[in-house]
This record gives structure tokens, sequence and C-alpha cells, in this order.
């Protein structure tokens, strides 16, 4: 049995600061109280839960949704790293595509430490130490400086070694977050910078500067997902639908490529993306608004081509020509991306939802994309999983 599967909800709160955030149960709910607003649904409707986050004990996500009601409905709880909020939407979509039930929500939350990401737990094995050695076998390693930067650090040199890219064209893609991210009231850091601003700052790992990280933010993000025949019968008349989606892991050739690309993610995403377009009968050129995970310049820069937004090797060119922006050939992170939002692991997956789903309702207000029918998502997570979601507008 298969459904098609509509959004019937989307909502988020304010990402903030960790100094001026929140406790993840209050943005939580938050998120919870916002999504059925906009869906025009009580909890009580709702009959699956998917709870994504990173840092935070078992079961926050009943410590969130109890606070809607004490309902029996089942809550499992979704920890996929920085694809976790994803991750949720990929579970509550298959449970209502196979018919298992008719409704479900899927929230995304993260009360993160300042600084940068580092592990939690120092005895036991770490779930990146085959990548760890793997990334220390292609590039120099400053056990000094945070790990996760280094990753795509290598990255971006070999990308400009195998296909001549200055390194500035990566600190463009800072620039154009940042004039995305003008206008969208939920994300953190919506000043403009010039490429001077970009270049001048701190070095953090090779080609990367401060301002091409994304820095930790907390926030959270929700959506709701039905059947047709759910919102039939609770006047519902959502105006997006799934149009495909998968979720994604590692082939077993991945170490044996000693590529700095393949260990960030690149293939994965290659991979998922075709999946999409093909189960969806969709061809990328035909695709004008994009969240993708710019959790780094560089991979933002890597992740156009995996989704077949320009050809391999063409990022240049595609970022110069403004292709990759309005008056392009495809808005990506009209929201601002993670560069602008900041990035609240579980919530990032579900605030790329909301944007998507604002945009394909013609909601985005100054950030709003013309001639919009499908839009498309991609939410990665080191070690590794990847999620591409194609969402459309349907009457």
């Amino acid at each position: 049995m298969s459904r098609r599967v509509l959004v019937a909800g989307v909502g988020m709160v304010p990402f903030a600061k960790p100094s001026a955030a929140k406790s993840y149960d209050e943005m939580g709910a938050g998120a919870v109280r916002a999504v059925l607003a906009d869906a025009g649904l009580s909890y009580d409707k709702i009959q699956q839960v998917y709870a994504g986050y990173v840092y935070g004990d078992s079961t926050c996500g009943q410590r969130v949704v109890y606070q809607f009601g004490m309902t029996q409905v089942p809550v499992v709880n979704v920890n996929n790293n920085c694809a976790s909020g994803s991750s949720a939407l990929w579970l509550a979509r298959q449970a209502v595509e196979s018919g298992a039930v008719e409704c479900a929500l899927a929230v995304g939350f993260e009360q993160m430490p300042p600084g940068a990401l580092s592990a939690k737990w120092a005895d036991r094995p770490l779930p990146l130490t085959d990548f760890i050695g793997a990334l220390k076998d292609l590039y120099d390693v400053d056990p000094q400086l945070p790990l996760t930067p280094q990753y795509f650090a290598a990255a971006g040199v070999e990308y400009m070694e195998k296909h001549g890219m200055r390194a500035d064209t990566f600190a463009r893609v800072s620039v154009k977050a940042r004039t995305h991210a003008a206008g969208n009231p939920y994300a953190v850091f919506r000043d403009p910078i010039t490429l001077d601003d970009v270049l001048g700052g701190p070095r953090i790992a090779g080609p990367l500067t401060r301002l091409q990280c994304c820095p930790p933010t907390c926030g959270a993000a929700a959506a709701i997902v039905c059947s047709d025949e759910f919102a039939a019968r609770n006047g519902l008349t959502p105006k997006v639908a799934i149009a495909a989606q998968t979720l994604r892991s590692d082939a077993a050739d991945l170490f044996n490529k000693k590529s700095a690309m393949s260990l960030v993610g690149t293939d994965v995403t290659r991979a998922a993306a075709k999946e999409v377009y093909e189960k969806a009968g969709v061809d990328p050129r035909d695709i004008k608004v994009v969240e993708l995970h710019d959790c780094f310049t560089v991979n933002e820069v890597l992740t156009y081509e995996g989704l077949g937004l320009c050809e391999e090797g063409g990022a240049e060119r595609f970022i110069l020509d403004g292709d990759n922006t309005y008056g392009g050939r495809v808005v990506t992170n009209p929201s601002g991306g993670l560069l602008s939002k900041g990035h609240p692991l579980g919530a990032t997956g579900l605030a790329q939802t909301a944007e998507i789903t604002w945009q394909l309702r013609g909601e985005a207000g100054p950030r709003q994309v013309d001639g919009v029918n499908l839009g498309l998502q991609h939410n990665l997570g080191l070690g590794t999983a990847g999620v591409v979601t194609l969402f459309e507008k349907v009457s």
C-alpha cells in the first residue's frame, strides 16, 4: 500500500544564540504549537511522533509533546547526527505512505552548547573513528583545532586541486547567504557582509574562514504529514506534498576512494538525489528553489554538483554567474541557510522543510521565489546520513 503524503502544516521558532536561547522543551513546544496552528489541528489528531535531536538524554521527545497531552501515541526519538530532523520526517512520511497511520508529527529541536562541536563521551569508541583515520591519511590534521571544519577544509582543497577553483569563490557563498537572510526573521545573522569581510576574518582551516562556518545556534521546527483521506475528513486543504524522499548511508567503497569529498558525503548526496529524481520523474533543471546543507561554504559548493544543479566542475561558474540566487537558475538557501540561521542539529532539516513549504505555498514574503512548483531539501550528517526530499505544489 502506498499513499500520497501531504504536508498538512509546518512551523518553527526563531533560532537564537546559545546564550540567548530558551530550553529545548520550550523551543520544541513552540514549534509544535506553530505547526498545529498552521495545520489547523489539535494534538489529539496526531497518531505518531518522531522527535529529532542530538544533544539530549533519552525521551526528550516525550518531554516536548507531553505538554500538549499524554495521548499514548508512539513517540520515537531520532538521533542521526546533523540529519536528525530530516530523518524524523523520513520516518513520519514512511508511516503515512505505508498506511500504518494517517497523520504523523515530526519535530526537531536542539539546545546547543556554545563553541565548536565536540565528542561528549570520552569512555567509548567514537562513531567517526574510521572517518578520522581516513581523514588523517589525506590531510594534515591539527589536533589543536576542531575536527569538523578540517573535514570540509580537506574536501575544499581536494575540489580546488581537481577543478582549479579559486579559494575566494567559496567565500562568495557566505555573502550570498547573508543577502538572502536579510528577509528571514527566523535567522540569527541577517546583517549583510562583503567578500572582504569573509576573506579578512580569522582562518579556521584550509580555505575556510570564520564566516564560512555555520555557528552553533538553538532552535526548533516541525512538520505534520497526512494522507489525502485524513485531510478530507478533517477539512484540511494542504497545498504541498512529498513527491519523493530518500535517506542514504555510505557505500562499501567509501574508504578505498581516498577522497575527502567522499568522506563529507558527496557520494551519498549524489546517490540520494539520483534516486529522488528517478522516483519523481523530475529533471533537476526543473527545480527553482533548494534548501541545502551549507554547514560550511565548501559543502554548499560540493552539493551544487551532488544535487545536479550544475555539471561536475561547474560550481565556480555557477556561483560567478549568479545562478545560485535570485535572477539565476535556482535560488539556493533563500532562508539564508545554516550559515545565517546557524545549525541547531535536530531542527535544521525541519527548518529547511518549513522554508520549502512556505515557498511552494507562496508565503515566503520577501524571500519568495517566482513560479515555484517544485522544491528540494538536502540535509547531511557526517557518519553518514543524507536525506534528500522533493516537495511539490498540489491543487
